[in-house]
């Protein structure tokens, strides 16, 4: 199937590129964060931060830029609707990875070593799961058929950050090295955060699926 995006509007197709090029990034900064902080490098930990707090703030400016020239220029106005929804849901996935990494520098949560494993693990997946989710949304734009590909991507590493977050909790529920009961909620507070990520992938790409379908009604 052709490009989503007609001849005139060239400048739109790299705002909209260049957005989904920012929510990839978002993933793979989340994972170097958590990565730098489980080793304890915490000066690369703060700048992986900030890093993603200066991409959060740049994406919102650009998806609002695109929905500017969406409707200032009556571009794409058969699917304006679903392409703004689709960007709006993605845009929730560099929130969240922001606020990850934006929670483990306010709470410094004190990850004990038999965790570490399953922490960057679960962090792995997650960033995963927004890498196909994004390649995903430019399947969409350009080779809708494409999509269902990522989108059974995203569904399977969503499913294994559901499995590495469960044992993760029970290891540390289990555990009696974590002595206090509120250490252990610590840790599972976090690995729900962290295990957020893919799940708020794969509800992108639940409304992703939608749209691809209608496209080729």
């Amino acid at each position: 199937m052709n490009s989503l995006f007609p001849k005139r509007s060239k400048e739109l197709e790299s705002d909209v590129d260049s957005y989904l090029d920012k929510v990839s990034v978002a993933g793979l900064v989340l994972l170097d964060g958590i990565k730098s902080y489980l080793e304890g490098k915490a000066d690369q930990f703060e700048k992986n931060y900030l890093e993603i707090s200066k991409i959060e703030s740049d994406a919102d400016q650009m998806r609002r830029d695109i929905k500017h020239r969406l409707y200032t220029y009556m571009l794409i106005p058969e699917s304006r609707g679903d392409v703004l929804g689709l960007l709006e849901t993605i845009d929730d996935i560099v929130d969240v990875c922001e606020k990850v990494l934006e929670q483990f520098s306010i709470e410094n949560p004190q990850i004990p070593d038999f965790l570490k494993g399953d922490f960057l693990t679960l962090a792995e997946l997650s960033s995963k799961a927004v890498e196909e989710v994004v390649k995903g949304a430019q399947a969409f734009f350009r080779q809708i058929e494409m999509v269902s590909n990522y989108v059974n991507k995203v569904h399977y590493y969503e499913h294994k950050a559901d499995d590495i977050e469960e044992q993760l909790k029970r290891k540390a529920f289990n555990s009696d090295e974590i002595k206090r009961f509120s250490y252990k909620v610590h840790m599972r507070y976090f690995a729900e955060k962290i295990a957020l990520v893919s799940d708020v992938s794969e509800s992108v790409c639940e409304r992703l699926s939608v749209y691809a379908i209608k496209r080729r009604i």
